[in-house]
Parts: C-alpha cells; sequence; structure tokens
C-alpha cells in the first residue's frame, strides 16, 4: 500500500502560531464541527490569523488532517514494531498491544478521536482507513494465534474477540478525559482485566 508523504515542516509563521498549535486547532475544530463541516475560514478565525498564515505551514485542509490522523496511526504502528522484541507467545503480545494501544490512546486523545471519526470521503481518510484496517488485521491474526494456542477460550470466535477487545479501547474516546485524575496505566489495568479475565483459558492448578 502506498501512504501519502510524511510532511515534516519546522517553520515558524506567526508568533505563537507554530505548526503544532496550528494543527491542535484544527484537530479541536474537526472534532466539534466534523472535517467537512470545518473550514479553512474558521480555522483562520479560530486562530485569529489570515488564511495566507496557514498556507504558510500547510498546503490544504487534506494535508491538515493528513498530519492528524497520521500522527494517531504512527503511533499504533510503533507500538507494532516494538512486538518484534517481545519473546513469548500471541496471547501476552495481544496484551501487550492493547495496553499500549490504550497509552497511544490517551496520549494522543485528539488524534485518535478524528482517527476513528473519518468515513472515507476523501484520497487522505481512505488511505486512513486503509492502514486501520491493517492495524485490525493484525489485531485479529494474533487473536487466531492465540486461541490455536489454546490461550483464549474456543467457544468465543477469533474475529468476534478482536472486534470486542479493540472496541473497548476504542469506547475511551467517548469518555476519557485526561483530567479525570485516571491515568493511562490505570485505565489500561482496567481495560486488560475486564478484557482478558473474560477471554483467557483457565488453566487447572
Amino acid at each position: 500500500m502506498t501512504e501519502p508523504p510524511t510532511v515534516t515542516r519546522t517553520r515558524r509563521g506567526r508568533p505563537g502560531y507554530d505548526l503544532e498549535s496550528l494543527l491542535m486547532v484544527a484537530v479541536t475544530l474537526f472534532n466539534e464541527r466534523g472535517y467537512d463541516g470545518t473550514s479553512m475560514e474558521d480555522l483562520s478565525r479560530k486562530l485569529g490569523i489570515t488564511k495566507s498564515a496557514i498556507y504558510h505551514h500547510v498546503r490544504s485542509k487534506d494535508e491538515l488532517l493528513q498530519l492528524a490522523v497520521g500522527r494517531a496511526l504512527d503511533g499504533l504502528f510503533a507500538e507494532v514494531d516494538r512486538l518484534e522484541s517481545v519473546d513469548g507467545p500471541a496471547i501476552e503480545k495481544l496484551e501487550r498491544l492493547v495496553r499500549a494501544s490504550v497509552g497511544v490512546l490517551v496520549e494522543q486523545l485528539p488524534f485518535v478521536t478524528l482517527l476513528l471519526r473519518v468515513r472515507g470521503n476523501t484520497k487522505v481518510e481512505k488511505a486512513a482507513l486503509a492502514r486501520r484496517r491493517e492495524f485490525d488485521q493484525i489485531v485479529a491474526d494474533l487473536v487466531s494465534k492465540a486461541a490455536a494456542d489454546g490461550d483464549l477460550r474456543p467457544d468465543v470466535d477469533p474475529a468476534t474477540s478482536a472486534r470486542l477487545l479493540f472496541g473497548m479501547v476504542n469506547s475511551l474516546v467517548e469518555w476519557y478525559r485526561p483530567r479525570g485524575g485516571v491515568d493511562a496505566d490505570t485505565v489500561a489495568d482496567a481495560v486488560a482485566a475486564v478484557a482478558f479475565d473474560g477471554l483467557r483459558v483457565r488453566r487447572a492448578g
């Protein structure tokens, strides 16, 4: 699969409005109004700068979306890459990936929220959905391997288990708030306890 090129600009425009702060405002508006419902004019009004100042950093609204969803996806795939150094059965890799994905979601909450809301209406959105499907397949493969190893309950379909696992993780975007006093590790522990205590095969003795 060919991915859109990653944009790595470091230019600064008007003081206080570098690419990072512009991106944060854009993601906030995209999440509040929807990507299609947000214009570059909306962005310029929110920032208090001209559209030409925005174009100093990015070529288009699509590029802002690409940068935003790319940050979420890159975080998830970085955790997949780390599994290569993990020794142990598929069930341990699966649990580690679930826990790490919770960490990515908490750390990059606005970006993951936006990623989960894209619908494939543009080329950037289609590319993001393709990468999401790739990630979902990695999870499904780990679930199938853990089931084949006899570490997951045989009465629960592996594909259903995979969807339920990340359905639980993804649901955090609807209620988790960083200021709520619950940190990422605590949330990850809760997700792992609820999910894996129910899915693991209980060994005698």
